[in-house]
C-alpha cells in the first residue's frame, strides 16, 4: 500500500512495484533515510514482485544529495557513507528484481548514480543529467566512477565532471544515460509497460541477465564466455526453458514460474 508519509512510497500491481522517491520539496534530494527504505525493498522484495518501477514524485526523479542535511564527518566516515552507498546500488542493480526508472527532471549527482544502477532507463523531455561536484569541492561517491563511467567512457565522464556540463533527454539517450526518450508525462506509463513485460520473462532468465553480463563485462574474455557457457547450461535444462520451448512449438504464450 501507498504511505504519502513515507520518503519512499511502495504501490504493487500484480507482479510489479512503484516505488516513488517522496521528497518533492526537496526535488527528492537523497538522505540516509531515504538511502535506508530503498535498501529495505530491494533487500527484501514483496513475494509475488518480479519487477519494480522507481520514479520520483512532483516531476523530478532525484537531485542528488540533500546538502542542506549535510554534516562535518571525518575521512574514514565519509568513507563508510560511500560505501553504504556502493552496497545499497549494488543491492539495486543485483537483488535479481529487474528495474525500470521512469525519469522525469533532475537526474543529478546521485539521482544518476541511482538511475544508472536500474536496468531501464526511460526519459522525459526536460530532463537533466549532470554529475556537479566538482563545483561543489567534492568527488563522486555513490558509484559514478564505475556505473556512469562505464556508459560514458571515462573521458566523457572526466569532462562532464569538470565542466559541469548538463546532458538534456535526447543527449542522454544517444550517449546510453537513458535507453527511451518518451512524450512529456509519458515516462511512467511506458516504465510499467516495460516492467509488465519484463515480468513476463522467466525468473531465472531475468536473474541470469542482471547478475552476470555486468559480472562478465569485468572479466577475461575467455572467463567471460565461460561463465556465459554455465549461465546457458543452467537455464536451458530448467523447467521454464522446458515450458518455453513447448509454448513456441504450440504458439501460446509461455506461462512460467
Amino acid at each position: 500500500m501507498t504511505d504519502p508519509a513515507r520518503m519512499l512510497t511502495v504501490e504493487i500491481d500484480g507482479p510489479v512495484a512503484t516505488l516513488t522517491l517522496n521528497r518533492p520539496e526537496k526535488r527528492n534530494a537523497m538522505c540516509d533515510a531515504l538511502l535506508e527504505e530503498i535498501d529495505g525493498f530491494f533487500g527484501a522484495p514483496p513475494k509475488g514482485v518480479r519487477a519494480a518501477i522507481l520514479a520520483g514524485a512532483g516531476g523530478h526523479f532525484c537531485s542528488g544529495l540533500d546538502l542542506s542535511e549535510h554534516v562535518s564527518r571525518e575521512a574514514e566516515e565519509v568513507l563508510a557513507h560511500s560505501r553504504n552507498w556502493h552496497r545499497v546500488m549494488d543491492r539495486v542493480q543485483f537483488s535479481g528484481l529487474p528495474v525500470v526508472s521512469a525519469l522525469q527532471g533532475a537526474v543529478i549527482g546521485g539521482g544518476l548514480e541511482l538511475a544508472c544502477a536500474t536496468h531501464v532507463r526511460v526519459a522525459e523531455p526536460g530532463c537533466i543529467f549532470q554529475l556537479p561536484e566538482g563545483m561543489r569541492g567534492i568527488f563522486v561517491g555513490g558509484g559514478a566512477t564505475v556505473r556512469v563511467g562505464r556508459i560514458l567512457g571515462a573521458d566523457r565522464m572526466c569532462e562532464m565532471m569538470l565542466t559541469g556540463r548538463k546532458y538534456a533527454t535526447e543527449e542522454a539517450a544517444a550517449l546510453g544515460l537513458a535507453h527511451y526518450a518518451v512524450g512529456p508525462g509519458e515516462a511512467l506509463a511506458k516504465a510499467r509497460e516495460l516492467a509488465r513485460q519484463v515480468a513476463k520473462n522467466a525468473k531465472l532468465s531475468n536473474y541470469m541477465m542482471i547478475q552476470a553480463i555486468a559480472r562478465i563485462s569485468d572479466m577475461s574474455k575467455p572467463d567471460g564466455l565461460f561463465v556465459e557457457s554455465l549461465c546457458a547450461a543452467i537455464s536451458q535444462t530448467s523447467r521454464d526453458a522446458e515450458e518455453g520451448l513447448n509454448a513456441f512449438l504450440e504458439k501460446r504464450p509461455p506461462a512460467f514460474r
